[in-house]
């Protein structure tokens, strides 16, 4: 028997609806540059558009809510981020696609009361973990599923991986996967939007739809423990 649809939120510029790669969204909102909540998540940057249509092309049935924070450019503040991430969890997502975050360590202590209420929830947080050598926050953060790019590696599937370095003994674990978006008929990958953020969504994209079956699945580790066995039959 199959659990009910996963929700899951998208934490980026908001999205442009209907779109030919993503027909609607389940709902949302949008904190401004003042942090207060609105109603409008139009996107104006198309980013969380081609984000939010990749996590859709490998899980069509989920329950896809939508957390604008980026406006006219794509950045944030991360009293911001942190109301993002209590939003997800007091709205029992299971999955938050975050392929923002900072470099800033001191930073991590703010972060951490939001990340540590949405891990007690059951609310995974999919992040980047790490972009050009410089550990991103709160993507490399204990309960965190950290995920890294790997150009070479298939869009339609994640692997898991082991590192060598780890931020404060945190786990060594990582999700490797594609940095390129879905692909749009005669534009070549090369001169689309790329890069970490469409590793998170295709990572978020692989769990979300493997979850389905999963409601035991609450926590980063056992995403990672799922990941880790299924990945091979996604080759």
């Amino acid at each position: 028997m199959k659990d009910k649809p996963i929700t899951l939120a998208v934490v980026d510029s908001g999205v442009n609806i209907p779109h030919p790669h993503l027909p609607a969204v389940e709902g949302g909102t949008s904190f401004d540059s003042e942090g207060q909540e609105q109603e409008d998540f139009t996107d104006v940057l198309g980013h969380g558009t081609a984000v939010t249509s990749a996590i859709y092309e490998k899980a069509p049935d989920a329950h896809i809510f939508v957390v604008k924070v980026f406006n006219q450019q794509l950045a944030t503040s991360v009293p911001i981020l942190m109301r993002a991430l209590d939003w997800a969890s007091e709205h029992h997502m299971r999955l938050v696609n975050l392929s923002l975050g900072t470099p800033n360590e001191i930073r991590a202590y703010d972060l951490a009361p939001a990340v540590e209420r949405a891990v007690s929830r059951g609310t995974i947080i999919v992040s980047a973990r790490a972009n050009e050598e410089q550990f991103w926050y709160p993507g490399c953060m204990e309960g965190v599923l950290g995920v890294v790019l790997n150009w070479e590696h298939p869009r339609e599937s994640v692997s898991v991986i082991e590192v060598e370095e780890s931020p404060k003994a945190y786990s060594t674990r990582v999700v490797s996967a594609s940095g390129y978006p879905r692909p749009i008929p005669g534009i070549p990958n090369s001169r689309n939007l790329n890069g970490i953020s469409f590793a998170v969504a295709n990572t978020t994209g692989v769990l979300a739809a493997l979850l389905t079956d999963r409601p035991d699945v609450r926590s980063a580790e056992a995403a990672f423990d799922l990941l880790s066995e299924v990945a091979p039959l996604l080759e």
